[in-house]
């Protein structure tokens, strides 16, 4: 997709601030219509408590945030960050996410987190993208919430195989062990950044390594969930 400064990316609208990319239309039509789970993030009929299957076992998370399914517009969007190099993009898409957030946060009086974690891309793939798609997504939000970030917080110590054509058992084996924490976290609340959420297998991971040491709660935020 060719991008015309002062057009939105969706709609090809001119945008009153040019430098976000998305018109508000389209952002409002972006976020999903259905009532999720607060922890897992999944349909459920109650919005504000946990549904079933997280009463039956829930995630290490204690929240959930996210914009959208894995569907137009965002997918289209996330897969021209990742696979078109199109970083120009993030700024963008960290808005989206930025204003769930702040609307979570009225909504329900979200906790907003003491840092900020992106998930680790393995060295070699960050070398081949030429970035990690969930730091270039820390980078802006950190600077609006004034919270702390650091790409080195955690650090993925050994090459995973690619996840997406994995079942959910064989990614949480996948992952096993596969994370370090660089930094104190006690008593710290903490958000795990991350573009796309499948079966949570990765964010659960980190979660439980920040939760073993010390961090007083995890949230996952992320624009799309699969549901």
């Amino acid at each position: 997709m060719l991008t015309v400064p002062g057009l939105c990316w969706l709609c090809r609208m001119p945008l009153a601030l040019s430098r976000w990319g998305i018109c508000s239309v389209c952002e409002r039509a972006a976020r999903r219509h259905v009532s999720l789970c607060p922890r897992c993030g999944l349909p459920s009929a109650h919005p504000t408590m946990a549904c079933g299957r997280c009463l039956q076992k829930a995630p290490p998370w204690q929240r959930l945030i996210t914009v959208s399914d894995y569907a137009p517009p965002l997918s289209t969007l996330i897969h021209q960050l990742k696979f078109s190099r199109r970083s120009d993009i993030a700024p963008a898409l960290s808005r989206v996410l930025l204003l769930e957030v702040l609307q979570a946060r009225r909504q329900t009086g979200l906790t907003l987190p003491d840092r900020l974690i992106s998930v680790p891309l393995w060295q070699r793939r960050h070398w081949r993208r030429g970035f990690n798609q969930s730091d270039l997504l820390c980078q802006s939000l950190s600077r609006w919430l004034r919270c702390p970030w650091d790409s080195r917080s955690v650090t993925r110590i050994r090459p995973t195989a690619t996840q997406h054509h994995l079942s959910a058992r064989l990614r949480k084996r996948n992952l096993k062990n596969a994370f370090r924490l660089e930094l104190p976290v006690k008593g710290l609340h903490m958000v795990v950044v991350d573009d796309v959420i499948t079966t949570g297998s990765t964010v659960a991971e980190i979660a439980q390594l920040l939760l073993r040491n010390g961090a007083a709660t995890v949230q996952v935020w992320c624009l799309c969930r699969t549901l």
